[in-house]
Order: C-alpha cells, then sequence, then structure tokens
C-alpha cells in the first residue's frame, strides 16, 4: 500500500470529499477557512465563502450543491458564482452542517451540529426535489452518511457515541422505522466520522484520533484498516480511474504546536490507490 498526498493544502478541518464523476476531480471542504477546493492539474483552486461549508453533491457537469452553515447554495464550478438554494437552520446561530452525501435517489442527507459541539444539537435532513424534510434529531455530532450498493441501507452516526447506526430504507429512499446499532467501537476506543459504502457493500470509516480508515465488512465485522500520515482523519470518498483510489481528509485544528510542526500530514488530503473500487456518487435531484 502507497500513500500519496493528494493536496498539501493544511486544511484546519477538512471534510466533505467528493468526486465529481463527470469532472472527474475530487472536490472537497475546509470548514473553518469558509472555502472548498480542487485541484486542477497541479493548480489548486479555492471557492471561498462567507460561512461554513462541509459536504457537497453534484448537480451537474458545471454545478455543486454546497451544504453550509445556513443554507443549501448551489456553486458554479467554472465562474465560481454562488446562490441561495433552501434554509438549512438558518434561525438557528448555534448550528452549522456537518458531514453528507446523497441517496440513491437523489436525495441529500446533511447532518447538522452544534458550532460549539453542544449535546444533542444536531439533526439529519433530507433535501429532494426542492423540499428539505427533517429525518432525524438530537444529534451532537453527525458523521458517517452513506448509502449501500443494493440501496437498502443508510448509515450515519453520533460520533461521541462511538457507534455507527445503520437505517432501513423504503422502495422511494424514506426512512423506514428506527435506526440500528451496526458497529460499536465504544471497546476498542475509536471515534467514527465520515464514512463510505464501496461497490461491495463494505463500509469504510474513518476514526478521528486513530489515524486510519477502517474497512467493516457488509455485515459488521472489522476486516482491516488503512493507515495515513494524520492522527484526525475525517472522512473518505472514492474517486481517480475505476473508482480505484480512496481519497481521504484529515484535520489540524486542535492539535499542539509541536504536533503540526513535527508531523507535515495533519490536515492534508491523502490518495492511496488499489485498496478497493467504490460506487459512483448519486447525483443530487433538485
Amino acid at each position: 500500500m502507497t500513500v500519496t498526498v493528494h493536496d498539501t493544502t493544511r486544511c484546519l478541518l477538512g471534510e466533505g470529499p467528493l468526486w465529481h464523476p463527470q469532472r472527474e476531480q475530487l472536490y472537497w471542504c475546509d470548514i473553518l477557512s469558509r472555502r472548498v477546493m480542487t485541484r486542477e492539474g497541479d493548480r489548486l483552486r479555492s471557492f471561498d465563502f462567507d460561512r461554513f461549508v462541509s459536504c457537497l453533491a453534484w448537480v451537474d457537469q458545471e454545478h455543486l450543491a454546497v451544504a453550509t452553515q445556513t443554507d443549501i447554495a448551489l456553486l458554479n464550478v467554472e465562474t465560481g458564482e454562488q446562490t441561495h438554494l433552501h434554509p438549512l437552520e438558518a434561525d438557528n446561530p448555534a448550528t452549522r452542517s456537518n458531514d453528507g452525501r446523497v441517496d440513491p435517489w437523489g436525495g441529500f442527507w446533511i447532518g447538522t451540529m452544534g458550532t460549539g459541539k453542544e449535546a444533542q444539537a444536531g439533526s439529519i435532513y433530507r433535501f429532494h426535489k426542492g423540499a428539505l424534510t427533517q429525518l432525524l434529531d438530537g444529534i451532537t455530532i453527525t458523521n458517517a452518511i452513506c448509502f449501500s450498493p443494493r440501496h437498502d441501507w443508510a448509515y450515519f452516526t453520533d460520533t461521541p457515541t462511538q457507534i455507527v447506526m445503520r437505517w432501513k430504507l423504503g422502495s422511494d429512499g424514506t426512512p423506514l422505522g428506527d435506526p440500528e446499532p451496526f458497529i460499536d467501537e465504544t471497546r476498542a476506543g475509536h471515534s467514527p466520522d465520515g464514512a463510505v459504502c464501496d461497490s461491495d457493500g463494505r463500509l469504510w470509516v474513518s476514526h478521528w484520533g486513530s489515524g486510519r480508515v477502517a474497512i467493516y465488512s457488509p455485515d459488521g465485522q472489522f476486516e482491516r484498516e488503512v493507515r495515513l500520515p494524520a492522527t484526525q482523519i475525517t472522512c473518505p470518498a472514492f474517486g481517480g480511474p475505476g473508482l480505484a483510489t480512496l481519497f481521504a481528509t484529515s484535520a489540524a485544528v486542535g492539535l499542539s504546536e509541536d504536533a503540526v510542526t513535527s508531523d507535515v500530514g495533519h490536515g492534508r488530503t491523502f490518495a492511496v490507490a488499489g485498496e478497493g473500487v467504490g460506487q459512483r456518487e448519486h447525483q443530487l435531484i433538485m
């Protein structure tokens, strides 16, 4: 296994990597610096916002939907133009968006959380065909939103609980019943952050504070790990040729000055080829 640095930019809180299947580019966010980033050849391109940004969905060749602190915005990646689409807890200055991903029916699931990590201040929403629906509330730090390739399960976590949950999905993408525990990391002491499902239904979960992405079988059994040269790994995504490259964002926020200066990996975005094959990211249906 060879780990390379996809981009050397040191993110305070890297998050939300998304491989745009039409543009064949990786986009990701630095929440705290309020920008969306991508690489165009050997150059970093950055789109600056006036509010926190955390996760992305692809709409078409030229547009991404961006979950921000107060709304869902449309970003034209050719011109940089930003357009408001729908409010997202705009009346609550104490929260922001965090993790998110589009489901197989084109619904953008977006998690929110308190800006100060306040207990149970967050929710999970689904934005689909112009409507925003709250699916769940009472969450502290929403993460690990992703979907099985058979379209039967949604996954998520409330990171402080150290448990990844799964939620049965109906034929139109609506969750059925209550979510149930799926992976319990309380004994191992790992804190699940972002996650993605591969084409075989394995769950790839980044572990904040553990410097790794852990791989679990479709029935929730630990299989192996991918070690990465940063402590705070935030979210994985698949992309590249054949969707055979694992990308992962990381964060430098909260680390000591000694840790940041002694290890250049903290906050960078990584790429690992040949470890698995992902699913094509689903298109947002607005």
